[in-house]
């Protein structure tokens, strides 16, 4: 599978999608297929402020619980609602209908600090 490009990664298998301080961000291909069967998610509630790096939800699937992981800090404005009903949309469409919640990013220029898809593909490529 192509990452998209104009994604940004973290090593812990998220990506964002940055737009002005938009910060849309879901789990990859990669983690969902390595998670399995996605039966749960918890998200955290609109308003929620996290810092790069801080836990910002779960996601639960047959084999495991994972952390999902701020790839940027920010405010979170918007909760994927329809994955409390739909959880299976991070399987089948990780980087598209299955996104997680999208913040107001703090400072925009953390995605610097991420991967873009041709490191994100080498990294998943040597585990």
């Amino acid at each position: 599978m192509g990452y998209p490009t104009q994604y940004r990664y973290t090593k812990e298998h998220e990506w964002v999608e940055l737009d002005g301080t938009s910060a849309k961000v879901g789990i990859t291909d990669h983690a969902q297929s390595e998670l399995g069967d996605v039966v749960f998610v918890e998200l955290p509630s609109v308003g929620t402020t996290v810092a790069q790096g801080d836990t910002l939800g779960t996601v639960e699937s047959v084999k495991a619980v994972s952390d999902v992981f701020a790839p940027v800090g920010g405010k979170v404005v918007e909760v994927n609602s329809e994955l409390e009903a739909s959880p299976e949309m991070i399987n089948t469409d990780p980087h598209g209908d299955g996104w997680l919640v999208v913040m107001e990013a703090s400072d925009p220029s953390q995605v610097d600090s991420l991967l873009d898809a041709s490191a994100y593909e080498k990294l998943i490529a040597e585990e």
